[in-house]
């Protein structure tokens, strides 16, 4: 009896172990890496020196003068072709969580036809620059992923959901499985 419940214990123990586990690995080694831009040897300086920098950053950039420095490095990194890019993509993605001009702050459901709904952030109300007045740019994050996808898609297919932003981006980003009221069903409002 007790050889049939070995491999019931055995994965209801891997559902607990693995994500406690695989997380006190990954701040491992993201602590670790931290620590290991400085060349002191003291465990978790470099986490306190990081946060200290960023806050120094903040603010120096609140007086006149740091703002002039800060605004003179930014022109120079989007004078350099490639650099460009990518300080421009990575600007807009952290001022698309915070700061501002937050982005990800209107969760919809898009309706694809056939009943199926797609669950993502209107990131612009109306994308009249590229020839599309009547379509609304929506950006669906891939779950398990960093990645996603901007589509434009007619307004009338947009429908407004009664929820945080962080909630939806928690519940699309675990693929379903956390967010949102887990064990409770999602609803969506019915088509327009």
């Amino acid at each position: 009896m007790l050889l049939r419940r070995l491999p019931r214990y055995f994965f209801r123990g891997a559902l607990i172990t693995v994500p406690v586990g695989l997380t006190l690995y990954l701040l491992y080694f993201a602590f670790n890496a931290i620590d290991s831009l400085l060349p002191l040897k003291i465990p978790g300086l470099g986490l306190v020196v990081t946060i200290s920098l960023v806050t120094l950053v903040g603010f120096l950039s609140s007086s006149v003068i740091g703002r002039t420095v800060v605004d003179l490095t930014e022109r120079t990194l989007r004078g350099v072709p490639f650099v460009k890019l990518l300080y421009n993509s990575i600007k807009d993605l952290v001022g698309a969580f915070v700061g501002n001009k937050k982005s990800f702050n209107q969760p919809v459901a898009v309706q694809l036809g056939g009943g199926l709904c797609a669950l993502g952030f209107i990131t612009r109300e109306q994308a009249q620059g590229l020839d599309f007045p009547e379509h609304t740019a929506v950006y669906f994050p891939q779950s398990y992923n960093f990645a996603g996808n901007l589509v434009l898609v007619p307004r009338e297919r947009v429908q407004k959901l009664n929820v945080s932003s962080s909630e939806l981006m928690t519940f699309i980003v675990s693929g379903g499985v956390s967010g949102l009221g887990v064990g409770q069903p999602l609803v969506v409002p019915p088509a327009r």
